[in-house]
């Protein structure tokens, strides 16, 4: 491991992680992404709460504006999904027919 460059194995661990990644995420059956999109809002939860701490601990003007930046895109992730999951809740409630309308259908 001495001959490989940290960035080198860095980045192998990021492509294998995209990789598993899409293809977890294109193989959940549609009864599982409620569920799914649940977790992943918790996920960016803990994400905002390290960004916070990783922002407040650093020195540099540069790390604070990147940490800054990490927390708002968290926390648009976290309220985009929080949209997304109820937006697909609510595509699976029944309709209610109007009252109107069902008696209209039985005169004819």
């Amino acid at each position: 491991m001495d001959m490989l460059s940290p960035v080198i194995v860095n980045l192998i661990i990021f492509v294998l992680a995209i990789y598993v990644g899409y293809h977890v995420v294109w193989n959940v059956t549609p009864a599982l992404h409620t569920p799914l999109m649940a977790v992943t809002n918790a996920i960016s939860a803990i994400v905002i709460v390290g960004a916070m701490l990783a922002a407040a601990l650093t020195e540099t003007g540069l790390a604070k504006a990147m940490g800054v930046l990490a927390v708002a895109l968290a926390a648009v992730n976290v309220f985009g999904g929080f949209l997304v999951t109820r937006r697909m809740l609510e595509m699976f409630k029944k309709k209610e027919r109007k009252a109107g309308a069902a008696g209209e259908g039985a005169a004819r």
